[in-house]
């Protein structure tokens, strides 16, 4: 680190002699990034974990990255999975459980330096364009992040109103093919810049973070891709759905179930059809933020830098069309807490392979500051780096993979099992080898006692108070 420092701060003095020419100033060596956030995304399409889900860009992408289909995000919901991730901290040191707690703004994170502030600080030009921290910043904290102003463009165009679902979920929820321009969307308009971005000359590395709204709610999506889909024919999520499934879960669990109220009651199991009409949404919005990672690889791989970038592609969390009985995320189960979640290194070194290391959002902090030579930050980072694991995705990897939603709300996972904890004492097991969708609680299960007992170790001795903010 200390020597890729020395380099982006080298001057040469150079005699001049007659005769021989002044050499140029050697070019800064490191890697650049360009950093993919999608928002909402499961696993149905990245890892086609739901049948006929169209995604050609993630799946190529894939070919030249190593993939990890045990990746977890370490807050089932958008801005303390984003506040974990870019400050390197877990919930629990922080306090951000929430969305809505604002936690940059907060005295708490005063101390703590965003890992786009280090890309900045160690001589990175910092592009961001999206939905990123997704939290207020201080102009001057936003000035020591990025070089640019980043556009944000909010969650529009929203549902048409005779798309919109029963209730009081308004311009939030139904499925609306769009027949405007796609320049309509904030997600084209914010790759237009990125791509734009690319195409220009660069004489310092670079890290570009784009955030993708798409696939969160409004299912709004220009119409080709509602077309790529037939309605009627959709499958419901396989197997990983069924009437009783609330049974052997807490109390705590149910609540959380329930989050988004009655959500799932008025259009679940008992009306099909509003169900269909919801997994039609979430497949359009899917392939609609495909189709805008596929422009940025395009971009990408056209540019000056295609062979020097780091390409990392990762969701905040993951997403419940109907598993659970449960829409949306905010849970602990596997179908909140499992992420896309790829990292392209130069080259494509090790592309199209697979790691099942349990590694988390929070890991990508020190995973960047060891391939970019970043300056260390002033809070312990808790993350740990995964060069490991991407240079031999066949390695060991010695950590299990920690989500946890609410003061006292704990998951996490060795890749075989899922052990929850609940602030009450209340408890759920899972072996996912042969349950992977959750619908056994082994607990109580003597056999299973020791496993318990060894996931129950990563249980945080201290949990900081709560930043505030909403559930869901």
């Amino acid at each position: 680190m200390k020597r890729l420092r020395f380099l982006t701060r080298l001057v040469v003095v150079l005699w001049v002699i007659p005769g021989l020419r002044a050499a140029e100033p050697a070019a800064d060596p490191r890697p650049n990034v360009v950093w993919l956030i999608v928002d909402d995304m499961n696993l149905f399409g990245f890892l086609h974990e739901q049948p006929g889900m169209i995604t050609p860009n993630m799946d190529r992408l894939r070919e030249r990255a190593v993939t990890f289909p045990q990746g977890v995000c370490n807050a089932p919901s958008c801005v303390p999975s984003r506040a974990s991730m870019f400050s390197g901290q877990y919930p629990f040191t922080t306090g951000s459980y929430l969305n809505g707690s604002d936690p940059w703004e907060k005295p708490v994170m005063a101390g703590i330096d965003s890992l786009p502030e280090q890309f900045k600080a160690g001589g990175y030009k910092v592009w961001a364009g999206g939905k990123v921290f997704h939290a207020k910043l201080t102009p001057e904290r936003k000035a020591a992040a990025f070089d640019n102003d980043p556009r944000a463009g909010g969650f529009g165009p929203f549902v048409y109103p005779e798309d919109r679902l029963i209730g009081s979920w308004g311009k939030w929820w139904g499925s609306s093919a769009w027949d405007g321009p796609d320049s309509d969307f904030p997600d084209n308009r914010n790759t237009d810049d990125a791509m734009a971005f690319l195409g220009e000359e660069h004489q310092e590395p670079f890290c570009l973070i784009l955030g993708l709204w798409r696939p969160h709610t409004p299912f709004t999506a220009p119409r080709r891709f509602f077309e790529m889909y037939d309605k009627d024919t959709l499958p419901f999520p396989p197997a990983s759905w069924s009437e009783d499934d609330m049974a052997d879960v807490p109390e705590m669990g149910r609540r959380l179930s329930s989050v988004w109220g009655q959500r799932w009651e008025r259009t679940g199991a008992d009306d099909p059809e509003l169900w269909r009409q919801i997994l039609w949404g979430y497949y359009a919005c899917t392939s609609f933020a495909d189709y805008n990672i596929g422009r940025v690889l395009d971009a990408l791989a056209e540019s000056a830098y295609a062979e020097n970038t780091m390409v990392v592609l990762v969701s905040d969390n993951g997403y419940h069309v109907g598993e659970k009985n449960h829409f949306e995320k905010s849970t602990l189960w596997s179908t909140s807490a499992r992420i896309p979640f790829a990292v392209q290194l130069p080259g494509g070194v090790n592309g199209g392979r697979t790691s099942q290391a349990t590694v988390g959002l929070i890991d990508l902090f020190p995973t960047l500051m060891d391939y970019c030579g970043l300056p260390a930050p002033r809070q312990r980072i808790e993350g740990k780096s995964m060069r490991e694991v991407l240079e031999n995705p066949s390695a060991k990897w010695s950590r299990p993979g920690i989500t946890v939603y609410e003061e006292n709300m704990f998951s996490v996972t060795d890749g075989r099992f899922r052990y929850i904890r609940y602030a009450d004492g209340s408890e759920e097991l899972y072996d996912l080898s042969d349950d992977p969708y959750e619908f056994t609680n082994r607990a109580e299960d003597p056999r299973l006692a020791d496993v318990k007992a060894r996931l129950a170790r990563s249980l945080p001795e201290y949990w900081a108070p709560t930043m505030g903010g909403r559930e869901g």
